[in-house]
């Protein structure tokens, strides 16, 4: 099997010993990050202020143009960046007039959008429907959004938890309208992870990821792309917002006419500058999402192989390997999953857990010997 390790030396030796079994929660920034990070902090030393018409004319379209292709986006656009995908959440909800803000979504959603909601609840804000993740569940919450009776479906393209693959966005994009229901996909654990073509519902749907994870670039590369109609005037904004209106006098808020109407205020763009850097470089490995998938998938097998000789085989894997496309990350379900992620821990291997579910995730850094190193270790448990 290829090795892509060479591609990541800086973070394997800064710590050896580690075997870091978590890329779907952090995963190791590639060396092409360093090249990114240091051009961020050179052009902003040799330009100063001039520096911004360097990122928002050439760093910032080779980032939309890196984010169109991977969507299959017709338009970059309606690609727009942050330092987060709940900055966009908060933008997107302050442009809906009705309030309560009437939501459909599931309970397998991510952390930071679950407190919101019920934060927003709390406070009188929103009233939310949850539809519940189990088998099926797509068509009840694709009957729930014909309902009409909601102004904003949120529905994670990838469950974080169980690494679920959701289906049906074609059907659901179908009920979306400039005037309400809004669809915001969730894309975080989607995102180079799974190949995802929105082309054929670019023009309905709100789709948001980042750099975090599977794109490899870190935090502070949050994004948005944002189809035309939907939501044009965002109450919470910022004066980026306004990028094509800034000669309007003081007492007209204006925004720009593409995904910049939900930016907010000055930003560091570092996380672009790395984000670029490692899409570049994957372009000149000729490293595709799905040439990565098929690495981590025949890693997945030999995992999953080998962890049937140690107790994490009594496990319950969630999400089993089928057909079509798969989370990076493997879930196991079982009442120690916690004790088991702290002995991992306290042999610097590194997991995580969600209740009783400890994920494994795997990357273009990993190989076999990675794979073997950590079922021998998990034998010990």
């Amino acid at each position: 099997m290829t090795s892509y390790k060479h591609l990541f030396q800086r973070a394997i030796a800064a710590a050896p010993d580690r075997l870091h079994m978590a890329a779907h929660s952090h995963h190791l920034w590639p060396d092409a990050s360093w090249l990114g990070q240091q051009a961020a902090w050179e052009d902003a030393a040799r330009l100063a202020d001039r520096k911004w018409r360097r990122v928002m004319e050439e760093i910032w379209p080779a980032a939309q143009a890196h984010v169109a292709h991977e969507l299959g986006l017709p338009d970059p656009s309606t690609v727009g960046f942050s330092s987060n995908t709940h900055d966009f959440l908060l933008r997107i909800a302050s442009a809906i007039e009705r309030r309560p803000i009437r939501i459909l979504t599931t309970d397998g959603e991510f952390h930071s959008f679950t407190r919101q909601a019920l934060r927003w609840v709390e406070a009188g804000e929103a009233v939310v429907e949850r539809v519940p993740v189990a088998d099926g569940f797509e068509a009840r919450l694709l009957e729930r959004a014909a309902s009409g009776e909601h102004d904003l479906i949120v529905v994670s393209q990838v469950m974080f938890g169980t690494g679920r693959i959701v289906g049906g966005f074609d059907a659901l994009a179908h009920v979306a309208r400039p005037e309400g229901p809004w669809l915001l996909i969730d894309g975080y654990h989607g995102f180079m992870a799974v190949d995802t073509d929105l082309s054929a519902i670019a023009d309905r749907v709100f789709y948001t990821s980042g750099g975090y994870k599977y794109a490899m670039a870190g935090e502070g590369v949050g994004f948005l792309h944002a189809p035309a109609g939907f939501a044009p005037r965002p109450v919470t904004t910022g004066w980026y917002g306004a990028f094509d209106d800034l000669a309007l006098p003081p007492e007209q808020v204006g925004y720009a006419p593409d995904a910049r109407r939900f930016l907010g205020a000055t930003f560091d763009p570092s996380g672009l500058y790395r984000f670029v850097a490692v899409r570049d470089m994957l372009a000149r490995e000729g490293i595709s999402t799905g040439v990565i998938s098929a690495h981590v998938a025949a890693l997945r097998d030999r995992l999953i192989d080998g962890l049937g000789r140690s107790p994490l085989g009594n496990a319950e894997l969630v999400n089993p390997p089928g057909n079509g496309p798969q989370a990076r990350f493997i879930a196991l379900r079982n009442p120690r999953a916690g004790d088991w992620q702290a002995a991992l821990l306290a042999r610097d291997v590194i997991t995580d857990v969600r209740g009783d579910v400890l994920r494994i995730g795997l990357g273009l850094y990993h190989d076999e010997r990675d794979i073997d190193r950590f079922c021998a270790i998990a034998s010990e448990l």
